[in-house]
């Protein structure tokens, strides 16, 4: 059924959406929609406060602590080699890279430790002012809208599962356009709204005001005047990183910005993601065995270190 949402969309400007999912995975009531003008899928209305909840709140919501444990430290150090696997390629000289929400400063400090010229901003006060001190990073404290960097200054931004947080992510792509070189390079990944690979109850929450997939991610940097340069998906499907460099010529605005088929598309998958069909796989089993036993070695990969730095040290030796 056709309904309207009480914002347009981020991406075409419609608002004839249809109704996703009425709860989040804390089984609190939280409307998502998705844009049938072309698949944009958000919480409508926005949950919170974004920059109320993002500076002062999220990090406890969702580690209970204002400042990273060690166990925290080394997930994210893992998953910041991970991503410096992704990037590689755009680091075989001396960069100078943006790093949008630093969080713990994991990935931050690895790109720094490899001598590049790091610059971060994050919105959390606990984890911004820990990293910070932590790390020595160069950061600023506060909202990438409101960075102030200058234009046309950075050779890679990168903006790891921020995005969907934010509560105007054209705005935000158009501002990191604006930062990049010439020839720089932005990558930017978010979590697929078409993964299957989570419980069908744990598709939307609260944090995530907005949900893309490929096509609606692509279609919102080409409006940002950004263009695709390659994207790859994780090895389960949930999250999905696309490379842009500038357009040639900034966007045309004349132009509509709709997606046929991709409301459709995306409502037929997440509908089609059911408990039957989910818990019938022996990917969720193998999934819930490979947390467990992350957490059984956690507490003794944790032991030992003076201080979080010297862990982290250890964990990117020989890069």
């Amino acid at each position: 059924m056709s309904e309207t949402s009480s914002t347009p969309c981020n991406l075409c400007g419609g608002n004839h959406v249809a109704v996703l999912s009425m709860r989040s995975r804390s089984g609190a009531e939280l409307r998502s929609v998705i844009c049938k003008d072309c698949g944009l899928v958000w919480s409508d209305p926005f949950p919170h406060d974004p920059r109320q909840f993002y500076e002062e709140d999220y990090r406890l919501a969702y580690k209970n602590t204002y400042a990273p444990k060690a166990k925290h430290i080394l997930r994210a150090g893992r998953v910041a080699l991970t991503r410096h696997e992704k990037i590689k390629h755009l680091l075989h000289k001396p960069q100078s890279l943006l790093d949008v929400g630093t969080g713990g400063g994991e990935f931050a400090y690895l790109i720094k430790s490899l001598g590049h010229d790091l610059h971060g901003i994050e919105p959390n006060k606990g984890y911004g002012e820990y990293s910070a001190a932590q790390y020595d990073l160069n950061l600023q404290f506060g909202f990438i809208q409101d960075a102030r960097f200058e234009e046309s200054s950075f050779d890679v931004i990168t903006i790891w599962h921020v995005l969907e947080h934010t509560e105007d992510p054209f705005f935000v792509l158009g501002k990191l356009r604006s930062l990049l070189k010439a020839d720089g390079v932005l990558v930017v990944e978010v979590p697929n709204i078409e993964a299957t690979c989570q419980s069908p109850s744990s598709t939307f929450h609260e944090a995530h005001l907005y949900n893309f997939n490929l096509a609606t991610l692509r279609r919102m940097g080409e409006k940002a005047g950004l263009i695709e340069e390659r994207h790859v998906f994780s090895e389960d499907g949930g999250n999905v990183t696309l490379f842009f460099k500038k357009a040639e010529h900034p966007a045309d605005q004349v132009m509509g910005w709709g997606i046929p088929e991709n409301a459709e598309r995306i409502s037929a998958i997440v509908r089609g993601h059911t408990n039957l069909r989910h818990y019938m796989r022996a990917a969720p089993y193998l999934r819930f065995i490979k947390r467990m036993s992350r957490s059984l070695f956690e507490s003794r990969d944790v032991k030992g270190f003076d201080n979080n730095k010297s862990l982290l040290d250890q964990l990117y030796r020989g890069l």
